[in-house]
């Protein structure tokens, strides 16, 4: 596929529930246009100088919550045009999902079957604060199926869905750039 001069007239936003390839795809994408990506937990960490897991340990969700919607807000505000993956969570708190809607429609929820989760998640459960104690794969799909549940009304707010299902990060990333024309 060959690389992209886009005329993006706003930011590109991937959603969904951690593990579903957010970042992976975004990289993708950003490799075939003009548009940088930011991983908004990565931006995160760089400015705060410290870990999600740190932060969330030492001063908890809801602070993490506030830093991340701060984040958030300052990343939309770029005049440059970004491809921005966001946490799982980021959509779901501080009215995220409207300021996000108010910025772009480039938005795409990457929605992964919750059993693919769940093996994905249970294998790196220590990088993922949430996670961490979940001792089997069952327990972390009892785990993803409720959050997954709580967590759709936002998601379903993007624009774009793709179902992920049977498809590797460069079929996703090309029916996303499809989507939304680039």
């Amino acid at each position: 596929m060959e690389k992209h001069s886009l005329a993006v007239n706003s930011h590109i936003i991937l959603i969904g529930y951690m593990g579903c390839g957010k970042s992976s795809v975004a990289k993708y994408i950003a490799n075939f246009s003009d548009l940088k990506h930011i991983d908004l937990d990565d931006y995160i960490v760089k400015r705060e100088g410290r870990t999600i897991s740190d932060i969330f340990n030492f001063s908890g969700e809801l602070e993490f919550r506030k830093i991340e919607h701060i984040c958030l807000i300052e990343l939309l505000d770029s005049k440059e045009k970004l491809i921005l993956s966001l946490g799982g969570g980021t959509p779901c708190y501080y009215d995220n999902m409207e300021f996000i809607l108010n910025y772009t429609k480039n938005i795409c929820f990457i929605n992964t079957p919750n059993n693919i989760l769940a093996v994905r998640l249970f294998k790196e459960k220590l990088k993922r604060p949430l996670l961490s104690l979940i001792d089997s794969e069952n327990k972390m799909l009892e785990y993803v199926s409720k959050h997954i549940f709580e967590r759709l009304p936002f998601y379903n707010k993007a624009p774009f869905k793709i179902n992920s299902k049977g498809k590797n990060v460069s079929e996703i990333s090309i029916e996303i750039m499809k989507m939304i024309n680039l």
